[in-house]
């Protein structure tokens, strides 16, 4: 039996950017941060992403703001989603292991409170001097073979485990799928 929480995200996914903002609330239960490329996965899983579905697409945006606000959550729709976030999943990756929390929140509200694009270098740029991270260094870091396969390789293991979107949780192999189901997780973690 597991004594944590997998949490599979990707910052292109507003409903990761809501789960991440709950599980920031959480302080009793350890989760592990399993960092996927979306896109990726919605290929293995042979999947069309809601943002290229027109039924889907006409009420993500709506859908995200009313459970934002529900939750009471800072929430702004971001006028150039949806972008691709492999660098910034490889970013997550390649940055220092006391920096990854930082990361993640910056560039998480980066994009989905503060409506920045992050296809920018300079926006990017100015991201990572918050963090007081070397660019060159990250930069290069990002075409790093290590790196590239790390994030393919947790991509194609969520596949294996049946993950097929972001965000999900895993505990004790039972998938929860969706911002909605971390309180399910939970709960299977607390049966233990």
């Amino acid at each position: 039996m597991n004594n944590y929480v997998d949490f599979y995200f990707d910052l292109i996914s507003p409903y990761s950017f809501i789960a991440y903002k709950k599980l920031l609330k959480i302080k009793d239960i350890n989760f592990k941060y399993k960092p996927i490329l979306l896109g990726g996965l919605h290929n293995l899983a042979g999947i069309s992403p809601p943002a290229f579905n027109k039924y889907k697409s006409k009420n993500l945006k709506n859908d995200c703001e009313l459970v934002a606000t529900k939750n009471n959550i800072n929430f702004q729709w971001n006028t150039n989603f949806p972008i691709n976030t492999l660098n910034m999943m490889r970013g997550y990756l390649c940055v220092e292991q006391d920096k990854k929390n930082e990361y993640l929140k910056i560039f998480f509200e980066a994009y989905w409170v503060n409506n920045i694009d992050l296809t920018k270098h300079d926006n990017i740029n100015l991201l990572l001097d918050k963090l007081n991270i070397n660019k060159e260094k990250f930069f290069n870091d990002l075409k790093n073979q290590s790196i590239k396969d790390e994030l393919k390789k947790i991509t194609n293991d969520a596949f294996e485990k049946d993950v097929f979107g972001a965000p999900t949780f895993i505990v004790n192999k039972k998938i929860f799928w969706g911002q909605d189901r971390l309180e399910y997780a939970i709960e299977e973690l607390k049966k233990n």
